[in-house]
């Protein structure tokens, strides 16, 4: 492992959602609500970030204190922080080449990487990137020659753990992207082109990066695929409801980790655990999915309570600072993971996006722990106000 990159911020940018403002300026506007929005009435979306920061830490100030610690053991591997970047399709639509930028900087500070079926960068590349360090996320094929031919190449290119999907049984219903074109198939509408005009920024590095691609499939795909006809490819390809005997099947097959990403209940985390899994991500997919649901902050209590000490808990969705990072690990999860501050980062700062939202968030929870005598990650819950 190299050593962790430097901690380095750009002051003009010293918040998420500075960055997020930025990143609404610099990228096309069908671009920006494809990364920002949730789904229906974003009523989950907003409880996610909300929901968190109602969860308050004391501070013990009369103590003896010397210095707190971020790192935190995973899977047998020591991060130097306690969260990650998560899954995210089309990154390299939202800022071209955003994938590899994020992946080197996740490599170069020492945190996890993880890589969606549906971005557009491809195994090889990324697991290139980060030595073999990144975890791969799956979408669930329909068939299984094509599920065992991309798990044996996560396997060849060394990625240690896979992250199985289970909350995408159905596309969630999101109205900006289905008036932006950006529904199953896209189209590219003249509003959309004209957006792209006044982006030139973005444009110019599209054109020097290439129209974004699913490039894990593009083995798969028939040759002279159009656009017209990638929503009945994707339909075609993909089964996302997952069920017993599917997981069963992959944790037969799969020598590595597995984590299941999307658990919002205590029956879903039980039945990660009688099939052998080695952790959960409590999700919702950031709000993505159903707008009816718990916000994600919710589910994690119960499920770190009653099932903490069988499986590895970790969250994702709604977390966009440092202070969350800290309310999240108090209330029970032993990991996070954030997919849109990192997004709002690249698009905002380009190749210095990766780097300055990991330094930043890595700043911010320092800060917290500091403030509040904290000394490593696992003693956050006893700061929590209950």
């Amino acid at each position: 492992m190299a050593q962790s990159a430097s901690i380095t911020i750009n002051s003009k940018y010293p918040s998420i959602s500075d960055l997020r403002m930025k990143a609404k300026r610099k990228i096309p506007k069908f671009a920006f609500e494809y990364l920002d929005g949730g789904c229906n009435e974003d009523v989950n979306l907003i409880k996610n970030t909300a929901e968190i920061r109602q969860v308050e830490l004391t501070p013990y100030y009369i103590e003896k204190h010397e210095h707190s610690n971020m790192q935190t053991e995973l899977f047998g591997h020591i991060y130097d922080a306690p969260f990650g970047i998560a899954p995210i399709g089309l990154q390299g639509l939202m800022w071209p080449n955003a994938p590899e930028i994020l992946a080197k900087a996740a490599y170069e500070h020492n945190i996890p990487f993880i890589l969606s079926t549906v971005t557009t960068s491809s195994i090889e590349r990324i697991a290139e990137l980060t030595h073999g360090r990144a975890w791969f996320q799956l979408y669930h094929p329909a068939k299984d020659e094509l599920r065992d031919d991309i798990l044996k190449r996560a396997e060849d290119a060394g990625y240690p753990v896979l992250v199985l999907l289970c909350d995408v049984p159905t596309f969630g219903f999101r109205p900006r992207d289905i008036r932006n074109g950006l529904s199953m198939p896209p189209k590219m509408s003249i509003n959309n082109l004209i957006q792209i005009l006044g982006k030139p920024h973005w444009a110019i590095q599209t054109l020097i990066h290439g129209q974004p691609n699913f490039e894990t499939l593009r083995p798969y795909m028939p040759k002279g695929l159009d656009l017209s006809k990638l929503g009945k490819f994707m339909d075609q390809t993909f089964s996302g409801r997952l069920n017993e005997d599917k997981i069963g099947a992959i944790r037969d097959k799969w020598k590595g980790k597995i984590v299941l990403k999307g658990v919002a209940s205590e029956s879903d985390a039980e039945k990660a655990i009688k099939l052998g899994l080695d952790g959960i991500i409590v999700s919702n997919h950031g709000g993505r999915q159903l707008d009816a649901g718990e916000s994600t902050i919710k589910p994690l209590n119960r499920i770190a309570e009653s099932y903490g000490s069988k499986i590895k808990v970790m969250m994702d969705s709604g977390i966009r600072s440092g202070p969350d990072i800290a309310r999240t690990l108090a209330s029970g999860a032993e990991f996070t993971f954030l997919g849109r501050s990192f997004m709002y980062g690249v698009a905002a700062l380009g190749k210095q996006g990766g780097n300055h939202t990991i330094s930043l968030l890595k700043t911010e929870l320092q800060q917290v722990m500091e403030q509040i005598c904290c000394e490593s990650i696992k003693d956050l819950p006893k700061h929590l106000v209950k």
